[in-house]
């Protein structure tokens, strides 16, 4: 018998909420319908899919992530989709692109939380 994946917890010291509200926006997942600015927790619901959840805590973030998601972009460029990521509350923590295309380019949510943005599978194929 095997595990699978519940729940991908975000730990915040902000409001719940609001870094739900953030990644909604990264991966188009819905938030739950009970949510509401200054809950404990807030989720993202995808039937099929872990839920994403945000948990207030009383402790900041000390160090780097030792777990992170890698974003694959369904319907544009590793590029358009940092710069969208970006627009919507992003920070730029380190850029790994390289002259050939290949790389990815690791970012931060507003609580400080790094993720990588990889090439889509058809910037992949190309190559």
């Amino acid at each position: 018998m095997v595990s699978s994946v519940h729940n991908i917890t975000f730990d915040t010291t902000g409001d719940p909420y609001e870094l739900a509200r953030f990644w909604s926006a990264v991966v188009g997942r819905p938030m739950s319908a009970d949510d509401e600015p200054g809950d404990p927790e807030a989720a993202l619901v995808a039937e099929g899919q872990p839920t994403m959840l945000f948990i207030r805590v009383p402790e900041g973030k000390a160090v780097k992530n030792r777990v992170h998601l890698d974003l694959q972009p369904q319907d544009r460029s590793r590029d358009e989709e940092v710069d969208r990521l970006i627009e919507v509350g992003a920070k730029l923590f380190e850029d790994h692109r390289r002259p050939d295309g290949s790389g990815w380019v690791t970012l931060t949510d507003p609580e400080g939380n790094e993720f990588c943005v990889e090439r889509s599978a058809a910037e992949r194929a190309a190559t």
